[in-house]
């Protein structure tokens, strides 16, 4: 925030730890049927779909939803798919004096990140133990051998592999209910820079370009998600349970903020994401807060609670009290927890549409690494 707005201070109001809902039994409400199936059998692959343009790569967020899933569906499907080349190092032609064998060429082109994870991490946001483990595990797939066999291409199947490790490490952000993920571009900046570690030009070359245009299409079977419902629960927890807890129990939140405006010196601007902007809604139209002069929302379902008549201090069709102050909201269409503001109270609320470049729930949380956010919430300050 202090990029766009550097004189501002900010102050945060936590209240999960001691406020929000829990799974008091560990989660033993939730059949247990395992884990991700890290490119076996389970993943059902479809045929080949065109994700890029002469005029460059699509946005790729189905793919990158499937690789989510299942981190090793990509490199599983070109093993699978036998693609190799006779004149390449995947076919049956002489290898190069000193070449690798085509089974060791995924590991050989790991080994270029030794000593380099760590600064990668950080230059995308991705806390560096998920990257870091990620390479260890891919490392030890049984998945490579097939895939260094069949991919030919030197540069593609580093792609392929950067792929793999940022799609690894993001699915153990998520299944973590990690509160911040990175966006599209923090994302696509890591393959990029874990790419051209392993010898593979930028995409937009001539050369990177051509490979990139067909990519197998990931059709992962609907038992997958069950196989994941724990972490998908886990995941979903705090949009739920934290939810229904404050619906029914909602005062202790709203003091909590109201506790925490009165600390700061006005103007005041109150900013929520995803259930922090329905307490944050809801406490402003209970209790009246001239140090309050800007309410910003992000990735909110309070415009949803109101519509369906479930926010508690505010009942549809009943319009916002003029103590309210300016309303901003965020959202992201992907994002299915992002409800929009403005066709409900023409006038009163300023609705902000935003790319994180995720897919869901990954866009959910991806808002704090995206400029655009800050952008918005900057040009509204007083």
């Amino acid at each position: 925030m202090r990029q766009f707005a550097p004189d501002v201070r900010t102050a945060s109001c936590y209240w999960g730890g001691e406020l929000g809902a829990r799974l008091g039994a560990g989660g033993l409400s939730v059949p247990h049927t395992g884990g991700r199936s890290r490119g076996g059998p389970d993943g059902e692959i479809g045929t080949a779909e065109a994700i890029g343009t002469a005029d460059g790569p699509a946005d790729g967020t189905e793919l990158w939803a499937d690789l989510y899933r299942d981190p090793l569906a990509e490199l599983a499907a070109a093993a699978g798919s036998g693609a190799g080349s006779a004149s390449g190092p995947g076919g049956s032609a002489e290898l190069p004096l000193g070449a690798a064998l085509p089974a060791e060429r995924p590991r050989a082109l790991l080994c270029a990140l030794d000593g380099h994870v760590g600064d990668i991490a950080r230059g995308a946001g991705l806390p560096t133990p998920y990257l870091a483990a990620a390479v260890t595990e891919l490392a030890a797939s049984a998945v490579l051998s097939g895939a260094g066999a069949a991919v030919p291409d030197e540069e593609e199947l580093a792609r392929l592999l950067a792929r793999a490790l940022v799609a690894a490490a993001l699915a153990a952000l998520l299944d973590a209910d990690a509160p911040v993920v990175p966006d599209g571009a923090a994302r696509d900046a890591a393959v990029a820079a874990l790419a051209a570690r392993m010898g593979a030009r930028p995409e937009g070359s001539e050369r990177g370009l051509g490979a990139a245009l067909a990519r197998p299409v990931l059709r992962i079977a609907s038992h997958q998600v069950v196989r994941r419902r724990r972490a998908l629960t886990e995941a979903a927890h705090p949009a739920a349970a934290d939810v229904m807890l404050y619906l029914a129990h909602g005062e202790p939140l709203r003091r909590r903020l109201r506790e925490a405006v009165e600390e700061l010196e006005p103007p005041v601007v109150v900013i929520g994401h995803s259930l922090g902007g329905i307490i944050a809604l809801d406490a402003l139209i209970a209790s009246p807060s001239p140090r309050v002069a800007l309410l910003v929302t992000v990735g909110s379902q309070a415009p949803f609670l109101y519509e369906s008549g479930a926010l508690p201090g505010l009942v549809h069709p009943e319009p916002l009290p003029e103590h309210l102050p300016d309303w901003l909201n965020v959202y992201d269409r992907r994002d299915l927890l992002g409800y929009v503001g403005a066709p409900l109270f023409p006038g009163r609320v300023t609705d902000v549409e935003v790319d994180n470049r995720q897919p869901f729930p990954a866009a959910h949380s991806a808002y704090w690494t995206n400029p655009a956010v800050y952008r918005a919430i900057a040009a509204r300050l007083p």
